[in-house]
């Protein structure tokens, strides 16, 4: 019969953690991926972009930045109409409508409460579509994040008492 001493006890302790924390670790990145799957192919076609454009940087010639230039402008259309299909999938007819016609008036406005929407379903936090109503709940609370960011203080210079108008 023989005693386990404390350093024992905390070895075993320590080893069970570490095998239990990769064995989770490692069952909830497997149904993570699994779940954001596409996520994950957009970010790996994004990947392979930027690193063909940079490839393309420093091997190419002067030539080509006409082609590169009209390259960039393909892919920035092309995530703008990835961008406005996700927004119609997790969308209603009049939600979008309202967006459009606050983004015809204030465009910095509407970004943000667009980033807000797909933020929301790539996290999977949208239960249903944005109605209109949830979109003006949105709005208020972007309204409220802006409102907080910019903020003007004045700071008066104060004249010391060496300083006198003499």
């Amino acid at each position: 019969d023989s005693e386990w001493t404390g350093r024992d006890r905390h070895h075993i302790r320590d080893v069970l953690r570490a095998t239990l924390t990769r064995f989770f670790c490692t069952f909830v990145d497997l149904s993570t991926r699994q779940r954001l799957n596409m996520a994950d192919e957009e970010l790996e076609a994004i990947r392979q972009r930027r690193m063909a454009e940079l490839m393309a940087r420093q091997g190419g010639d002067g030539g080509s930045s006409e082609q590169q230039q009209q390259e960039q402008e393909k892919q920035r259309q092309e995530a703008e109409e990835r961008r406005t299909m996700m927004l119609q999938q997790v969308m209603e007819m009049e939600a979008r409508e309202r967006l459009s016609r606050i983004k015809l008036v204030k465009p910095d406005k509407a970004k943000a409460v667009e980033d807000l929407i797909l933020q929301m379903a790539t996290r999977r936090q949208l239960k249903e579509r944005v109605n209109e109503e949830r979109l003006i709940h949105l709005l208020e609370q972007v309204n409220t994040q802006m409102s907080q960011n910019t903020r003007v203080t004045i700071q008066r210079q104060r004249k010391s008492v060496l300083e006198d108008d003499w």
